[in-house]
């Protein structure tokens, strides 16, 4: 159970940081279709609750495993959320060398889990161009309103889901980003309740589709989402340099474009440290972390499993 909070807790921290998803974390610990197959399965549980009693929904939903792995996420986001938040004002290219090392890996241990022809890797090309396509949108501007913090969770928690779709860059590009953070940084209850059900509904809605998907084209949608991961790299470079920006109402600074950079170059062109030896150290991390929890984690290979 300790493993499996533990988990949950870096799922957590991955959902947090723009260009990083949960689903990765979850996939490479071996959880992933198990969190599919629990997901899914709560709609159904009413009817279960209904004839054969609370003991046999619990069991219906694998509810030791969602409740377990859903506090680590929980406890980590509201927890980490002004952490990471310090860390990538202050020191982001560590930030981003560590999850660099992190998807890479991920990337590498999902495309091994491929039995590739001409037809999947087709679907590794159309991931890494959607991929680098949603990382060159412009960020947006929406009004924080119940009817969009309600939409801004279900549409981020898709994403947040998929392995290499990172719901945190989803928030960036339509411009709740910040404003999530801050709801989570203040524990703004009312935000968080309403955010958390959007998410809840379309995590009920996505979770079908998804486990349907992979139960029919496990290979072209693993290559897929490996290209995601592949196409992601990019958004997640450590040294990154923004070439058009603009000042918000709110006195925010928005990257419109960026340009990844060598050390050498970011620190000439900024003036800041580029942190090579740390962030270089940091991305091995991420690669061992990757290699241990694949490793470590149960062998699960089928959706319905």
């Amino acid at each position: 159970m300790l493993r499996l909070f533990l988990t949950g807790a870096a799922m957590g921290a991955a959902d947090v940081v723009p260009g990083v998803s949960g689903g990765t974390i979850a996939f490479i610990s071996g959880i992933y279709f198990r969190l599919l197959h629990a997901i899914k399965s709560v709609p159904s549980a009413i009817a279960v609750l209904l004839k054969e009693g609370i003991g046999a929904a619990w069991a219906h939903i694998d509810g030791t495993f969602l409740a377990v792995l859903g506090s680590g996420i929980a406890i980590s986001i509201l927890s980490l959320a002004r952490i990471i938040s310090w860390l990538l004002e202050n020191y982001p290219s560590c930030v981003w060398g560590f999850f660099f090392g992190l998807i890479l890996a991920s990337c590498v241990y999902l495309g091994t889990q491929v039995r590739w022809r001409w037809q999947e890797s087709v679907f590794l090309l159309l991931g890494i161009v959607v991929a680098v396509f949603i990382g060159n949108i412009r960020p947006s501007d929406i009004e924080p309103t119940t009817a969009t913090i309600f939409f801004s969770g279900a549409i981020a928690i898709c994403a947040m889901i998929l392995p290499g779709i990172s719901g945190s860059f989803i928030l960036l590009i339509i411009g709740m980003y910040p404003t999530v953070i801050n709801a989570l940084k203040s524990f703004d209850l009312v935000f968080i309740v309403t955010f958390a059900s959007g998410c809840l509904l379309g995590l009920l809605g996505f979770s079908h589709v998804l486990s349907y998907l992979i139960n029919r084209f496990r290979a072209p949608v693993l290559a897929l989402l490996t290209g995601f991961l592949a196409g992601s790299l990019a958004m997640v470079w450590p040294w990154q340099h923004a070439v058009e920006s603009f000042e918000k109402s709110d006195g925010r600074v928005v990257a419109l474009r960026t340009e990844n950079l060598m050390p050498a170059e970011f620190a000439q062109l900024t003036g800041q440290d580029p942190y090579t030896i740390t962030v270089v150290l940091l991305m091995v991390l991420g690669v061992v972390l990757v290699y241990l929890m694949s490793r470590l984690g149960p062998s699960e290979q089928s959706p319905d499993s």
